[in-house]
C-alpha cells in the first residue's frame, strides 16, 4: 500500500468576514457584529479560527474590549460557570476529597 495514511490535512483559506462585508473601521456600538468573533465563554477568537486579517483582529479586539468596559458586552459568560458549579468543578481543589494540613 503506497497510500499515505494520517497526513498532515491543510484546512481551506478562509475568507476574511469583515473585509467581504466592506468594513472599514470596526465600531464598538455594533453589538451584534462584535458577538460573532467572541465565544461563547466570552473570550475574543483567535484569529486563525475566522480568517481575520491581522489588522482587523486588532481593530475588533480594540472595539470589544471598549464595549466591555461600557458595559455593551459582558467579560465573562455567567451561564457556564453557573453550569460549573452546580457539577461541583468550580473553585479550588484538586482530584482528592481529603484535608489538607
Amino acid at each position: 500500500m503506497s497510500g499515505r495514511r494520517g497526513g498532515r490535512r491543510f484546512p481551506r483559506r478562509q475568507v476574511n468576514p469583515i473585509g467581504e462585508a466592506g468594513i472599514v473601521h470596526v465600531d464598538y456600538k455594533d453589538v451584534a457584529l462584535l458577538r460573532q468573533f467572541i465565544s461563547d465563554l466570552g473570550k475574543i477568537e483567535p484569529r486563525r479560527r475566522r480568517g481575520i486579517s491581522a489588522k482587523h483582529q486588532r481593530s475588533l479586539a480594540k472595539a470589544i474590549k471598549r464595549a466591555r468596559h461600557l458595559g455593551l458586552l459582558p467579560f465573562v459568560d455567567d451561564g457556564r460557570a453557573a453550569q460549573r458549579e452546580r457539577r461541583g468543578r468550580g473553585g479550588r481543589g484538586g482530584r482528592g476529597g481529603g484535608r489538607r494540613r
